[in-house]
């Protein structure tokens, strides 16, 4: 198994509160029928979310999120040259505001079906 694969096997089992909480909603195409995967190997990166048939990212950021603006940077547009739509959020939205994270997931997921 390739490295990726092994660190992406890894993060799925120390998902975060935030993570396991959208995974809960995302997994068995309970949003609008649509496919997600949790820590997909994309482009390089592992996307903490990802439709790949919607061509969508998800990405949940923490605090230590603000000290590595440069490297998601990269990383956001290393997955936009691969074709994908990165939304980022942070993990107190996923947390607090859950119905308005999966609204604005689904109102992506059908603009980018058109």
């Amino acid at each position: 198994m390739e490295p990726i694969w092994r660190n992406a096997r890894r993060l799925r089992r120390a998902a975060t509160d935030a993570e396991r909480l959208l995974w809960y909603h995302l997994k068995g195409r309970q949003l609008d029928g649509h496919r997600f995967r949790r820590q997909f190997p994309i482009a390089g990166y592992i996307a903490d979310f990802a439709c790949v048939e919607g061509k969508l990212v998800i990405e949940l950021d923490g605090g230590q999120h603000l000290q590595a603006q440069h490297y998601d940077e990269r990383r956001t547009q290393r997955m936009n040259t691969n074709g994908y739509h990165v939304l980022r959020f942070w993990n107190d939205d996923v947390l607090l505001r859950t119905n308005l994270v999966l609204e604005e997931v689904l109102i992506h997921l059908r603009e980018r079906s058109r």
